[in-house]
């Protein structure tokens, strides 16, 4: 049982780690943040802009940038995996600033039509894992942010992508997604299983900040037998690379709506 307090955390966070290797709160970051898990992915998309500062560290090399994106500055940061890091990583970029996240990343598909590499948009997170449930009371799900929704649809629809919303089934144990549970949260109308999107979700809603997470289809697990697909980060690249403009075309509108 996990007990859920109201109180502030004892520990503070003491903000990004600057070039120097020290915690520094006196970092500005620009207030919307995009969050990557993929490293490869991460790096593409400091290669392909031009204007990109590396500011720090939210822990050991993994980086936070200040780039410039068409008339914006944005904070961008490789997204730590699983629901405690990425908790630790909000917490501590917001310490410096940032009020507003944008976290995609790679999930599983309880659904085999649901194409490789294709977009998914969850709308509720099962909580299957235990960061939410130190963020807010207990529940089988909370529903996730749709603030941003419509403008990410009209992204996607501008770049003639297909995509599906449903609902998610976050786990912070992958080996621990068994046939049994597959089909108990394929009855509930699952569409995909990954490990942050209800503690994304909590740790926003804890805090009062701005979110918007998506994600990109990979593993199939409706089957008789787990079906790899696309799973690893260079798997299919040619496909993921596209992924990243929609998060910063997303900040872009966000920041000038």
């Amino acid at each position: 049982m996990i007990i859920f307090s109201k109180e502030d955390g004892f520990i503070k966070p003491q903000g990004i780690r600057n070039l120097e290797g020290k915690h520094d709160l006196n970092i500005k970051l620009p207030h919307i943040a995009i969050g990557v898990f993929s490293e490869h992915l991460f790096n593409d998309i400091i290669r392909r802009l031009d204007k990109s500062e590396k500011i720090g560290e939210v822990t050991e090399h993994r980086y936070v940038y200040i780039l410039e994106y068409k008339n914006i500055k944005l904070t961008l940061f490789q997204a730590g995996v699983g629901g405690s890091w990425i908790s630790h990583d909000i917490e501590i970029l917001n310490s410096n600033g940032v009020d507003t996240f944008i976290i995609f990343g790679n999930c599983g598909v309880l659904d085999k039509t649901i194409e490789d590499c294709s977009i998914i948009i969850p709308n509720i997170a099962y909580r299957d894992e235990g960061t939410s449930y130190h963020y807010l009371p207990d529940s089988d799900y909370l529903e996730l942010d749709d603030k941003y929704k419509k403008i990410f649809k009209t992204i996607l629809k501008e770049n003639n992508l297909k995509f599906t919303e449903g609902a998610t089934w976050t786990i912070d144990a992958f080996y621990r997604e068994t046939k049994e549970k597959i089909e108990m949260f394929k009855n509930k109308g699952v569409i995909c299983v990954e490990m942050e999107g209800a503690s994304i979700g909590a740790i926003c809603k804890y805090k009062k900040l701005d979110y918007f997470t998506f994600y990109y289809a990979g593993d199939n697990l409706d089957s008789q037998e787990w079906e790899e697909r696309s799973i690893t980060q260079l798997a299919s690249f040619d496909k993921k690379i596209k992924i990243p403009i929609l998060a910063l075309e997303l900040a872009y509108r966000i920041e000038n709506k």
